[in-house]
C-alpha cells in the first residue's frame, strides 16, 4: 500500500510517520516538499499534480493552519489551507480511488454541552479557525 503522509513535521506527522510504516511505503511530505512534490498545502495546483504523480492508496493529511489566533488576521490564509486543500485532497483521492484520512479540531464547535463530541454533531464554530476546519 502506498500512503502519501502531508505535515510529516508537526507533532501529529511525525508520529503518524512511525505508526504508518508497517502498513506499506509511506511518502512524507512537509511545506517544502522533495524531489519536486508539493506538500504545501497553500499551493492548490501543486499539490493536486503531487497527489495525481503519486498516486497513493491513502492520504493522509496531518498538515494544518494552527495558528488559532493569527488565523483571525489571516483568515484567508486560514481558509486555503484548512479549508480549500482538504477539497483538493478529496477530490483527487476521488479520482484515484483513494481513501482520505483528515484531522480536524474541536475548534469546529460551539464549546457548550458536556458529552463528548461525534463526527456527526452539529458544527458552531466561534473563531475564523474554526470556521477554516
Amino acid at each position: 500500500m502506498k500512503i502519501l503522509l502531508l505535515g510529516k513535521n508537526g507533532q501529529v506527522g511525525w508520529e503518524l510517520q512511525r505508526a504508518l510504516a508497517p502498513l506499506g511505503e509511506v511518502i512524507a511530505l512537509d511545506r517544502q516538499g522533495t524531489d519536486g512534490l508539493c506538500g504545501d498545502l497553500a499551493d492548490l495546483e501543486r499539490l493536486a499534480a503531487t497527489v495525481r504523480a503519486l498516486a497513493p492508496d491513502v492520504i493522509v493529511n496531518a498538515a494544518a493552519y494552527t495558528a488559532v489566533d493569527k488565523a483571525e488576521s489571516e483568515p484567508d490564509l486560514a481558509m486555503l489551507i484548512n479549508g480549500e486543500a482538504p477539497g483538493v485532497l478529496a477530490r483527487e483521492a476521488a479520482a484515484l480511488g483513494a481513501w482520505l484520512i483528515h484531522y480536524s479540531t474541536d475548534y469546529v464547535f460551539d464549546g457548550s454541552g458536556e458529552e463528548q463530541w461525534q463526527e456527526s454533531a452539529p458544527t458552531g464554530p466561534l473563531s475564523v479557525y474554526g470556521r477554516s476546519k
